[in-house]
């Protein structure tokens, strides 16, 4: 599922693709996951975007009132309002010009003034979309708690060290930080050198600042790579992001940690897979992680048997004397 900076590369491509265009009309496909498919159809057209902002994982098309020549009966209230997008697993949204064929699973199409659509495809519909006016948007987001990239160290550590949920479970508990998903709390708490499973109350002030730090240094470098492309997530141009390429914990298991090249391992941490270094990330007393598969132990114990071979006594100088 995409995460702050998946959401937040997105958003930055339709800022600079669709700011300001208009939207003419409305076109509908299957529409399970839209909140009120009617009121995209009667509010949408006439309307202008005037910004495309992230909050958490969301996108807002914040939208502008509809001007006296484009407010008729249909259109309904005519005041300022956004449109909230949730990519769910496979949501992809991005313009397109309106003479391209559909591309499959495309559900919505929003038709801009300039000769181009823009396009909401979801294989899984596990997204979401919502009209949503000024106050039932602040209703909405009310519940969410701060943006890691913008919290300071005194909210962080207050949000973190006074509970005694385990330290994953408040990186990915939206209403305690907003937008951070499984893959930059496993990285983050590599990098922090925090077991996932610690509760957050054994945190001192000390950790939670470089927990913090670290969070907001790899948030950062993942936006400027674009994201994570793990399977569906592409960009507004269609582009899949580059920072997987860069992971150091997840989805790395059974392969050497970079830092002291014991096997990275996984566990079951606030219902998540949990990627940790079980070295470098102490665990709590009584904790326990999941064996290795048999195919990754399996392929270290070759690696380790040709190490050793290649290490016996003599090993390196009939070599030598080969060459």
């Amino acid at each position: 599922m995409p995460e702050l900076p998946e959401v937040e590369t997105v958003a930055r491509g339709l800022r600079q693709a669709i700011l300001g265009r208009r939207i003419l009309s409305v076109t509908l496909g299957k529409t399970d996951f839209i909140d009120d498919p009617a009121a995209l159809e009667q509010h949408l057209p006439g309307r202008h975007i005037e910004a495309v902002e992230r909050y958490g994982k969301f996108m807002l098309l914040r939208l502008s009132a509809l001007s006296e020549e484009n407010c008729v009966a249909t259109n309904g209230d005519a005041a300022p309002a956004s449109l909230l997008v949730h990519l769910g697993m496979t949501g992809q949204i991005a313009p397109r010009p309106a003479g391209q064929p559909l591309e499959k699973h495309t559900h919505v199409c929003l038709l801009l003034d300039d000769g181009r659509e823009l396009r909401y495809t979801d294989a899984r519909r596990f997204g979401r979309i919502a009209y949503l006016t000024k106050e039932l948007l602040a209703e909405e987001l009310s519940g969410f708690g701060a943006d890691p990239l913008e919290v300071s160290k005194e909210e962080f550590a207050d949000r973190i060290c006074g509970r005694r949920a385990r330290i994953k479970a408040l990186l990915l508990d939206q209403s305690a930080l907003r937008g951070v998903g499984n893959i930059y709390a496993d990285e983050s708490l590599w990098k922090a050198k925090i077991h996932p499973a610690r509760l957050g109350a054994r945190l001192n002030r000390k950790e939670a600042e470089t927990l913090r730090r670290v969070l907001q240094d790899i948030l950062r470098k993942a936006i400027l790579l674009r994201g994570s492309s793990i399977s569906d997530f592409l960009d507004a141009e269609g582009e899949p992001g580059e920072y997987q390429r860069h992971h150091r914990a997840y989805g790395r298991e059974g392969n050497n940690c970079y830092r002291c090249k014991t096997p990275i391992r996984r566990a079951i941490v606030a219902g998540r897979s949990s990627y940790f270094c079980p070295k470098c990330q102490p665990s709590p007393r009584r904790f326990t992680m999941l064996p290795l598969p048999r195919r990754l132990k399996n392929m270290k114990e070759k690696d380790n048997a040709e190490t050793r071979r290649m290490l016996r006594p003599g090993r390196s100088k009939h070599r030598s004397a080969e060459k």
